[in-house]
Formats: structure tokens, C-alpha cells, sequence
């Protein structure tokens, strides 16, 4: 993965530590890891996010799928600190009827289950388009889970582009007033990262479906703003489009020759 990141031009990355779609993961090979570090180092990567598996819901109805959760992130963070001083960014689930105040509570929990104080990776809450019961599609909802997480230095936001118009939050028309209010509402500090997507339905839709830059509602122009803003440019970007390694290395060459000089 670091390799394919190095060839397309990338200066971070983003990872599964397990199945995407499942639940196994392979055990750490210390060589394997000791080759990345390397590289990583090497190249001058900046921070890196580690993707939680699609299925892991910690606010569901069922609590085996609830204790299944909370066994995925812990064993994904045991390994993460193998490369510490990464993030690993999760969808905070969905309450499927129970209510948002029941899923941050069942959230929260995990989170203070599975964080250790001593851990180098930071977890953070991804920002979500609200379709169906989300948790996570206002940011009201994701300060409620990080106001009750025990370990605050260890909990942030990942803020993805295409979730927040989406769910409503116009950054085309008013990137600095989704920025004031985010900041208002959970603090820019705790913002440590962002998915970059175009997306293919408009601002307050609620459906959540990615598109390639410049070819959705968002449009480049409004993703350069996002990726140039003086409170957001130091932070790590990754791509969700719906792209191969080469089209995702035609949209990094893309964006960077539109960044002001």
C-alpha cells in the first residue's frame, strides 16, 4: 500500500487494517511493518488513516454485533501501534430505531472500552451524510460522543466532503461558514482529518454517494478551497473517489496544480 501511495504521487495514505467487509484480520509482520516505517519515513509522509471495517456498527440493537465492534478496534488499535502516531477513523454506526441519544451513548462506551491512554493512535468520528439512523450527521451528534469519550487527546473528527453536503452543510457556497460552525459546535483543533469526494446528489440529500472530482455537485472549486483553506491545508487528504490507482493519481497531480502558489 505505501509503495502504490509512493507511486502515484501520494504523501499519505489510507488503509484497512481488516476486511473492509468483514471481520478477520492477519496477524503484524514485523517486517512487513519495519519495510513501511521506512518508507513512510523515507518519502516524508505525513500522518496516516486506518479505515474501520464497513460492518462495525457499536450502536446497533444486537449487542453481539455491538461486543463484535468493540473486538474489531481494539485488535485494529493493538496493531496500529506498530505505526504509531496515525489516526484510524471509523463511521459511528447507526441506531436502527433506538434513538441518536441511545447510539452516542452505546458509542461512547466502546470508546472508553477500547482506548487506552498510552495508545499512539488517535481515533476519530468521520462525519456522516445522516441517510436513515446515522449517528454522526450533525456535528451536534459527534460532539456528543466525544463529550462523554474518558481519553480526550485520543478522539478527533474526520470531516468527509461528499457526507457533510450531503447531510446538509453547504461548503460550496459557505465553506466559512461550515467551518465557523464546526468550530463552534466541536472545535477546529479536534478536526485532524479529511475524505475528499465529489458527490453525486445535492447539498442535504442524505444518501451518501461518492463521485470523482470535478463530476458531482461539489465541483473542484469548491474541493480546492477545502484542501487550500489556511485552517485545513496542514491536515492529511485522502481520496474516496471512485477511482484506480491511476485515476487517483490524475486527481492528486490535478488538485495539487491548483493549489495557489
Amino acid at each position: 500500500m505505501a509503495k502504490t501511495a509512493v507511486g502515484i504521487g501520494a504523501n499519505t495514505l489510507q488503509c484497512f487494517v481488516r476486511n473492509p467487509r468483514g471481520s478477520k484480520a492477519k496477524a503484524a509482520d514485523p517486517e512487513d511493518l519495519a519495510k513501511c516505517r521506512a518508507l513512510l519515513e523515507k518519502h516524508e509522509f505525513g500522518p496516516i488513516v486506518a479505515h474501520a471495517p464497513y460492518i462495525m456498527n457499536p450502536c446497533s440493537k444486537d449487542k453481539g454485533i455491538r461486543a463484535l465492534a468493540a473486538e474489531m478496534m481494539a485488535g485494529d488499535l493493538a496493531l496500529m501501534e506498530h505505526l504509531p502516531g496515525n489516526y484510524y477513523n471509523f463511521h459511528p454506526g447507526s441506531h436502527v430505531g433506538q434513538g441518536a441519544e441511545a447510539g452516542v451513548k452505546m458509542i461512547a462506551d466502546m470508546l472508553n472500552r477500547v482506548i487506552q491512554p498510552g495508545q499512539k493512535t488517535v481515533v476519530l468520528l468521520e462525519t456522516m451524510a445522516g441517510k436513515g439512523s446515522e449517528v454522526g450527521g450533525t456535528f451536534q451528534e459527534l460532539r456528543a460522543v466525544l463529550d462523554l469519550v474518558d481519553c480526550q487527546d485520543k478522539a478527533g473528527v474526520c470531516l468527509d466532503t461528499c457526507h457533510v453536503s450531503d447531510g446538509g452543510y453547504d461548503i460550496v457556497s459557505d465553506l466559512e461558514g461550515v467551518l465557523a460552525e464546526f468550530d463552534r459546535v466541536i472545535g477546529l483543533e479536534r478536526l485532524l482529518a479529511v475524505h475528499i469526494n465529489d458527490s453525486l446528489n445535492p447539498c442535504g440529500a442524505r444518501k451518501d454517494r461518492h463521485a470523482k472530482i470535478g463530476e458531482g455537485t461539489i465541483g473542484t472549486e469548491a474541493i480546492v478551497r477545502v484542501i487550500s483553506h489556511p485552517r485545513l491545508c496542514r491536515l492529511p487528504f485522502v481520496l474516496e473517489t471512485p477511482e484506480d490507482d491511476a485515476g487517483h493519481g490524475a486527481e492528486i497531480r490535478m488538485l495539487r496544480s491548483r493549489l495557489p502558489a
